[in-house]
């Protein structure tokens, strides 16, 4: 069974730092894109950024130029290095594993909560 654990949520205040990782198993990573996505209380999941596995990036236009994706793939992981952080970027973050195949392969792991706060 694929599994995509994420890690590194927590309670920052404005303007700081967090990372996240997210460890994929059970899956070939590095043919897969991966992403991380976010959902706000009473808000729709929505995404945040993309890396694919040619290790082209693209972001959310709330983000760019404050967080940054990785991935590496011997680690089968991928991060998520979250600067200036504001308030609104408070929410789960959710990790994503796609592969269009065919078939069409989408996996999600079970999300890590991220509160800025002072």
């Amino acid at each position: 069974q694929v599994q995509l654990v994420e890690s590194g949520g927590g309670v920052v205040q404005p303007g700081g730092s967090l990372r996240l990782s997210c460890a994929a198993s059970r899956i070939i990573f590095s043919i897969y894109s991966m992403g991380w996505y976010r959902q706000a209380p009473g808000k729709q999941r929505e995404f945040v950024a993309l890396i694919t596995s040619g290790h082209i990036t693209n972001y959310a236009d709330s983000v760019q130029g404050r967080f940054t994706i990785s991935r590496d793939n011997a680690k089968n992981t991928v991060y998520l290095q979250m600067n200036s952080l504001k308030s609104e970027d408070t929410a789960v973050y959710y990790c994503n594993a796609y592969n269009g195949g065919p078939p069409t392969r989408d996996y999600w792991g079970q999300g890590t909560q991220v509160t800025i706060s002072s």
